[in-house]
């Protein structure tokens, strides 16, 4: 038997699930508070997503990219009505869609310097990981690109400091997962946005994990009223089929040679894709009022010290140590991403119900 090389340490077996709910190889049920790392907005085996793949992998698969198809120009479409950006790039995941547009601003700048933010996770390929902050992510790697600067997240003067000459573009998320969803100050993107506009660099937005209706608009950036020249996206866009999307300003385009990608845009995902934002723009209107419901649940319970985020992309500090192992064996899967943090990130879809049975269960545990 071959040996899977076992980065997550995991030695669970999820075989099925349906919703927010997944059943281990031995028959345990679960209800998933992180669907797939985010990345199954509208829950695990969806019906509509489901038939839609079916109905695509009946026609053509994989085209290349050498040709066009109607399922990849149909996704490009409504990405540009979502983003009012014409420009995209279809590709296999966040990291892709993070090096696809660090990649772009050098090329259209012909600059070679990116300003990044401490604490950011932006991906694990060379270019994306250059990006990256934390230095056990980079160590046995380096030397990694050069050229990336790290200045404090929210704070508009430390990006001011660090401009130069030769700065393509900043990079940030919206809100900070892998560090613990840390939110910036209400203005912080619209004054980020200004200072790009005034130093002519790039604004080159991560929603890789706060997009896709999670917030409660489809992109985070929009509460901020603003629209950055590079945004990225992947995670819930096909509902957890890979893709990523790398959207750009008019005049921010790739020359011929100058990218590519073998499976990126391939027509099943984009099928998939398609049929997930139409159920992500039915649901959007009411993650506010979801987790409202589930902040006050869980008070009510006395489970949590704090809680905090945007929408469905959630940091509670517990009561208890190792909550994350000890709500497993409860039921419940949720992401420890330290001693003291967990993060949720539930399908957009979860119903009350779950959401007060997920209540009960960490209850229990506390």
């Amino acid at each position: 038997m071959s040996t899977l090389m076992n980065i997550y340490g995991s030695k669970i077996t999820l075989n099925k699930g349906f919703g927010e709910v997944v059943y281990d190889d031995c028959g345990n049920k679960y209800i998933d508070l992180v669907c797939g790392l985010g990345s199954c907005i509208v829950g695990h085996a969806n019906k509509k997503v489901s038939k839609a793949i079916y109905e695509q992998s009946k026609k053509i698969v994989n085209p290349s990219n050498f040709y066009n198809s109607q399922a990849k120009q149909l996704l490009s479409d409504e990405l540009e009505k979502i983003t009012k950006l014409p420009n995209v790039f279809l590709s296999n995941s966040g990291t892709e869609a993070n090096e696809a547009a660090i990649k772009l601003a050098k090329a259209v700048t012909g600059k070679n310097e990116i300003i990044s933010t401490k604490n950011a996770f932006h991906g694990r390929t060379l270019g994306s990981l250059s990006a990256t902050w934390k230095d056990d992510y980079k160590k046995d790697f380096k030397p990694l690109i050069e050229g990336f600067d790290f200045v404090d997240f929210n704070s508009v003067d430390a990006i001011k400091e660090k401009i130069s000459k030769k700065t393509a573009g900043i990079i940030l998320e919206p809100i900070q997962g892998e560090a613990g969803v840390i939110v910036p100050n209400k203005d912080y993107l619209k004054e980020v946005k200004e200072v790009c506009v005034k130093n002519d660099i790039l604004l080159i937005l991560d929603e890789v994990q706060t997009g896709c209706g999670r917030t409660g608009k489809f992109f985070c950036y929009e509460h901020s009223k603003i629209i950055p020249d590079i945004v990225t996206t992947s995670k819930g866009l096909a509902n957890g089929l890979p893709i990523g999307a790398t959207i750009a300003q008019e005049d921010l385009l790739f020359k011929k040679g100058q990218h590519g990608t073998t499976f990126g845009g391939n027509s099943v995902s984009c099928a998939a894709a398609l049929k997930t934002i139409e159920i992500i723009q039915k649901e959007m209107p009411f993650v506010e009022e979801k987790v409202k419901y589930f902040e006050k649940k869980l008070n009510l319970a006395n489970v949590i010290q704090n809680f905090w985020g945007k929408g469905f992309i959630i940091g509670i500090k517990p009561k208890v140590t190792d909550f994350g192992l000890k709500c497993f064996k409860n039921g419940l899967i949720v992401n420890q991403i330290n001693e003291e943090v967990i993060r949720l990130l539930p399908p957009i879809t979860i119903s009350k119900l779950q959401l007060k049975n997920a209540v009960q269960l960490m209850g229990e545990v506390v």
